[in-house]
């Protein structure tokens, strides 16, 4: 994606880059298929599995995309709407062991993976193009309503393809 660097912190360049879609909506929608159906099929036997100690499990990772991409949704709707109020970051590591992702299907969790996302779209369907150049600060960074959702997009790609190379081969 061609954004100005003003518009997000570097360290989230490596998702901005995954992005599916230079068109965000696009983008989401394709990854609502796409994503989708790669946790459909993934073995069951997969589904709690984590490649080495202390790393998350298959629908640990479901469940952090699930969850990031609620935060990320509501920075951008804040941001969009010009509420100018920082918002703090998140601790996602909290998130992951109190979602207790291993207690639920993984069936659940795409359920709620689909309800966020068409959830999302719908946000990103609102805004303008003036609305998706907005500006506010999250994590004590600047960054625009655009670079959000290129950054949820890609999010989900980069923790897909460590997916594919650390869980399932």
């Amino acid at each position: 994606m061609n954004l100005p660097q003003n518009e997000f912190n570097p360290y989230y360049l490596p998702y901005i880059i995954l992005a599916t879609s230079e068109n965000i909506i696009e983008g989401l929608q394709r990854n609502l298929k796409s994503v989708t159906a790669f946790y459909k099929n993934i073995p069951e036997e997969k589904h709690n599995y984590a490649y080495a100690e202390g790393k998350w499990t298959v629908k640990d990772i479901l469940l952090h995309i699930i969850d990031t991409e609620r935060i990320f949704a509501y920075r951008a709707l804040r941001i969009g709407r010009n509420d100018k109020t920082l918002m703090r970051g998140f601790e996602q590591d909290d998130y992951v062991i109190s979602g207790n992702a291993s207690a639920r299907t993984m069936e659940s969790l795409i359920n709620e993976y689909m309800s966020v996302r068409h959830s999302t779209i719908s946000l990103y369907k609102s805004f303008s193009q003036n609305d998706l150049k907005c500006m506010g600060t999250a994590s004590n960074s600047p960054v625009s309503v655009r670079a959000i959702g290129y950054i949820i997009s890609g999010h989900e790609n980069h923790h897909n393809r460590i997916i594919e190379e650390r869980y399932l081969n």
